[in-house]
């Protein structure tokens, strides 16, 4: 028999679940919508806007697969956004690590600099960032003229999620190690790294997906043929204005890959944060 305090709704009460609905409603809506508004013709989405797809029309996005623009612009982003994952990861791996493994002087000061850097996104130093990139880097329309800023931008949180599952690594372990004779950076490739492969996976996710949808930095710096998949939404939607139909399917088709990964990877990437805040 069921204890009077029990609640019916198991942890949380009526209202919680009624707030989580909403934050489904509200977030996963406009992409349904979207998703579902590629399966209509024009003329159906004129007539009623919010019903659903009949008949359905598969043309659209057998269009935009056939469309040889929208694969280069895939590839572009692909390419970008690999180069700031392995980037943002790897110095963010070797920052975060000692600041949680090792004790030295302004230790936390140092670790206060990652955490304000959450502060800044990348528009408030755009400006900085296009002339730094082309006037003294002459690294204009380059994969890496855009993948180095975000990889930068990308490393607080980065270095701020790995730090706490790091610490949290047994001491024992590590002690363990150097008794068998192994050096300090032996550990960290051998030990600490093979165990901090959830938190890596969750701030390499982070740092790809962010990477996938960045539109101001390319718009600044990529042109033509270097152009990455937001900037070809935008470009689409400019010279198909009135099909909307098929700038719905497009769309949707630029968010597949992002959301595929992280649907692939969702459970590493909440052992990864639980990971972190444990530690």
């Amino acid at each position: 028999m069921r204890s009077a305090h029990t609640k019916p709704f198991g942890s949380g009460g009526p209202l919680v679940y009624l707030l989580a609905l909403v934050a489904v409603i509200v977030t996963l809506g406009p992409v349904v919508y979207g998703a579902l508004g590629g399966f209509r013709s024009n003329e159906q989405l004129a007539r009623d806007p919010s019903a659903l797809p009949d008949p359905w029309v598969w043309s659209n996005y057998s269009h935009v697969v056939t469309n040889a623009d929208f694969w280069r612009y895939a590839l572009n982003s692909t390419v970008v956004a690999l180069i700031t994952t392995v980037v943002a990861v790897f110095f963010g791996v070797m920052a975060a690590y000692p600041l949680a493994r090792y004790q030295f002087r302004m230790r936390e000061p140092l670790f206060m600099v990652f955490v304000l850097g959450l502060l800044f996104p990348a528009a408030v130093a755009i400006i900085p960032l296009f002339i730094l990139v082309t006037r003294d880097l002459h690294m204009e329309n380059s994969f890496l003229g855009v993948a180095l800023p975000q990889a930068a931008f990308a490393l607080p949180m980065t270095v701020v999620i790995l730090r706490p599952f790091l610490m949290a690594l047994p001491r024992e372990l590590e002690e363990a190690a150097l008794i068998d004779g192994a050096s300090r950076i032996g550990i960290f490739w051998r030990l600490a790294l093979p165990l901090s492969v959830p938190a890596l996976v969750t701030v390499g996710v982070l740092a790809f997906v962010g990477s996938w949808n960045a539109y101001l930095l390319p718009l600044l710096l990529l042109q033509d043929d270097m152009r990455t998949l937001p900037l070809g939404v935008a470009d689409y939607s400019s010279e198909h204005s009135a099909d909307t139909a098929g700038v719905l399917a497009f769309t949707t088709l630029a968010m597949v890959p992002a959301l595929i990964l992280f649907l692939a990877l969702q459970r590493r990437i909440v052992s990864g944060l639980q990971g972190a805040v444990k530690g």
